[in-house]
Order: structure tokens, then sequence, then C-alpha cells
């Protein structure tokens, strides 16, 4: 068995529900992924229940970009290192298809613009049936750091880029995740109608750089959507205790706290009170992945 490519992502979390508008929006958060692309089976047990990865390599196939010599689709196999828990609606499906397309690219020694890695990752993951609106915008976030508002809608991915942001600073910031059980169903296109209005609150606070109130916004109408009591009160709890947001990410059931680094008594105190509702594994603490300085300059 030989490693013929390697790839690298990380995780993300809703800013703003595609399903909602038809824009959305996500934002890069630090929980990493490598994905390695082989010649021979791993020895480990790959979870891929939804046989995304093979979509990916039917997806690469199927816009004419070549496999490695010699090797045919069924040739190609798959091990994922992911700190993202799955199911959870935190992008995990989007960052494993961008690790794994990046692998492939390594592997092929092909050139990809960042807006063709994303073209081909929303493929795979509506081939999967994983996403129910291409995943663009998490996509993007999984791919780069900060945050883009993406119109689901658009003719291509680079026109699809409304605004962008360099994403909280890092330092600032503590990021609780309480991931809960794993979902058993996703909620469908119809579901958000009746909360079309609250989903465009949350854009209007995006499109005036309201990136917290954004989340928490977006995270309310999801809980609505989906009926989520638990994660409401979760949210609720977690700014009666210091938080500066919090909501649910994707379409749950993860929910996402912000907390300013310097209320470390905040975090503890807020993770006191997580725990009476759901195990103490089920809490992780993170931080965003933001542009510096530096790097927006080079862009």
């Amino acid at each position: 068995m030989a490693v013929i490519g390697t790839g690298q992502a990380h995780g993300a979390c809703s800013l703003l529900h595609a399903a909602g508008t038809g824009y959305g929006a996500s934002l890069s958060l630090d929980l990493p992924v490598i994905v390695k692309a082989l010649d021979k089976p791993s020895k480990r047990e790959l979870n891929d229940s939804d046989n995304l990865l093979k979509s990916v390599v039917e997806t690469w196939v199927g816009n004419n970009l070549s496999l490695p010599e010699g090797l045919e689709m069924q040739d190609i196999h798959w091990a994922v290192a992911s700190k993202i828990p799955q199911n959870r609606g935190l992008k995990s499906s989007a960052a494993v298809s961008i690790a794994a397309i990046k692998a492939l690219c390594e592997a092929t020694s092909t050139e990809l613009e960042d807006a063709e890695i994303v073209s081909l990752s929303s493929q795979s993951q509506i081939n999967a049936g994983v996403s129910i609106t291409g995943s663009i915008d998490d996509s993007w976030a999984c791919l780069t750091k900060g945050w883009k508002l993406i119109d689901a809608n658009a003719e291509d991915i680079t026109s699809g880029v409304i605004m962008e942001g360099p994403g909280p600073n890092s330092d600032d910031w503590i990021v609780l995740i309480v991931t809960r059980d794993a979902r058993t169903s996703r909620p469908q296109l119809e579901d958000f109608v009746p909360m079309y209005q609250e989903f465009e609150k949350a854009l209007i606070a995006l499109q005036q750089g309201e990136v917290f109130n954004c989340l928490t916004m977006n995270g309310r109408a999801v809980c609505s959507v989906t009926n989520d009591i638990q994660g409401r009160k979760i949210s609720n709890d977690a700014f009666i205790n210091g938080a500066r947001a919090s909501g649910l990410s994707g379409s749950g059931p993860a929910v996402v706290i912000v907390i300013p680094s310097i209320l470390k008594n905040s975090v503890e105190r807020l993770k006191s009170v997580i725990v009476r509702m759901v195990p103490k594994e089920q809490i992780i603490e993170t931080k965003f992945l933001s542009l510096d300085s530096d790097e927006l300059e080079m862009e």
C-alpha cells in the first residue's frame, strides 16, 4: 500500500443557511482534516457510509480530470483522519471532499484554482446526497480561511461570491461547540420557507458586517425549522453566561458558542452548565481560522 496523494482541509460553522434565502455563508474553524489517497485499501476501517469519497472520484473523472497513471476509479482507496464530528452540521462532508480533491491533485500533479476545487466539492456532495444546496459556502470555508457570502443560484462559482470577510480574530475568541448526538435526518428545502423573513434578517446583519448577530439569528431560525428546543435552550444559557454569539450550525444538531477569550471564567462556568444537558465528551473547545493582515494583503 502506498500513499499517492495527501490533502488537508478544516471544518466550519454556519453563519447563514443557504436553504433559508438562497444565500449562504460559513466561517472557518480549527477542526483539521487529512485525507490520503491510496493505491491499496487501508487496514483501518473507513467510515464513509454516504459513499462521498466514491462520489469525489466519479466527479473528478466526470470533469475529464485524469487519474494516476495505471489506476482506474475502483483502484483509488482512502484514509481519513478528521477532528470534525460527522452529521452535526460542522461541514465534515465539505471538508473531506475538499481534502480528497486536493489529494487527487497531488497524486496527478494537477493544479486547480480554488473555485474549481469548490465546484468539484459541491458536485460531489450533491451526487452523494449529503447536501440539499450544494454547500458552496461550506466548501469555500473548508478550503480557505474567513467567510464568503454565496449566492447558491449563481451561474458559476466565482460570480457567486457576493461578499467576503477575514473572520473574527482567532486570538480574541474562544469557540465552544456542543456537538450533541448525531442527526438522524435532514430538513427539506420546503421546511425553511416559513422562516424566510428570519433568515433574511440574518442576511442583512451579515451584509452590515454583523457576523456574530448573523450567526445567532440564523441559529435561532434553524432551531425553529428543526423544532430543536434543546438547541435553543443551550444558546439562551450561553448568553446568560457571557457568550457574544450562539446558534445552531448547518441543520444541527451542533450548537456553536462564541465567548471573548478574556472571559476564561465564563467559559468554565458555561461548560458546567452544558454538562447538565449533554455528556462532557460532546463539548469541543476550538477557535476560528481567520485571515491575518499579511494574507489579506496577498489577496
